[in-house]
């Protein structure tokens, strides 16, 4: 069975990763054996921090790499994967993990360039070039990878009044359907995790109004609330699932799902 999870034979690239998702991420396929790179611009974290932070809490630093890379850009995209493949070897899985969201508005109030610029974070950073680029080496160089791409709850149910987020990430639900479909003739795999809600530093402030002393928002007690678990995530929950869909082995037959890691927030009823 451990077999079934060994990722010693991968190279992983994640883009993104700076946040809790992603550092949760970084910590599982690292404690998987996989070697790890990074793409980010370094904007939100240097990505020296982030290289630290996962090698304090998986001592493998010697299978951490990361990259300055801006994936809305696809030259940037393009010469960053000849680095990776020249200087680490070329990557088995691809997780798209670049994404977030700018403040929250009501409709008709939202602002058209934000939306614009959150749907471009999301979509073609987040999803579309990275995707393309690396499908493109993949099938001209014959090799069976997986993609991963970071969805979310609100790509199954829209939160209010973040609009451009809500529609980048049901467009990620289907575009890893779409996608699933196109690239299984050449052995590519193409998933989705959906994480319900953790929290990291875009929406702490949203979620409570005091984090310290655990004293939650109205938004933050509606979220709890519609949780079965009764609980936000934490990073361990994540771990299980990108390791499952990262391994050939434990997975090698799924394409074209999007797994909730939510604690229940979509199926809850009254």
């Amino acid at each position: 069975m451990n077999n079934l999870f060994n990722l010693t034979d991968e190279i992983i690239l994640m883009t993104g990763g700076t946040g809790t998702i992603g550092l949760a991420f970084g910590e599982a396929l690292l404690n998987a054996g996989a070697k790890l790179v990074i793409w980010s611009r370094g904007k939100t974290v240097p990505l020296e921090e982030i290289a630290s932070k996962l090698a304090q809490k998986t001592g493998a630093a010697d299978r951490i790499f990361a990259f300055k890379v801006d994936v809305s850009d696809k030259g940037s995209a393009e010469a960053g994967l000849q680095k990776v493949i020249d200087e680490v070897g070329p990557p088995s899985v691809l997780i798209n993990g670049a994404g977030g969201n700018r403040g929250k508005a009501p409709f008709i109030e939202a602002d058209l360039d934000v939306f614009q610029d959150v749907l471009k974070l999301n979509l073609l950073g987040g999803l579309m070039i990275p995707t393309q680029v690396m499908a493109k080496y993949w099938i001209e160089n014959k090799v069976e990878g997986s993609i991963i791409n970071v969805a979310s709850a609100t790509s199954f149910m829209p939160l209010s009044g973040v609009w451009a987020y809500d529609a980048a990430k049901a467009a990620v639900l289907n575009l890893t359907m779409g996608a699933a479909k196109e690239f299984a003739p050449h052995g590519i795999r193409v998933n989705g995790i959906a994480p319900g809600f953790f929290i990291g530093h875009q929406n702490r402030d949203l979620l409570y109004t005091d984090f310290e002393k655990g004293e939650l928002s109205e938004r933050g007690k509606a979220i709890i609330n519609h949780t079965p678990y009764n609980r936000f995530g934490t990073a361990e929950d994540l771990f299980g699932t990108v390791v499952f869909l990262a391994s050939k082995k434990a997975s090698g037959f799924v394409t074209g799902v999007t797994l909730p890691v939510d604690g229940g927030y979509l199926v809850d009823n009254i």
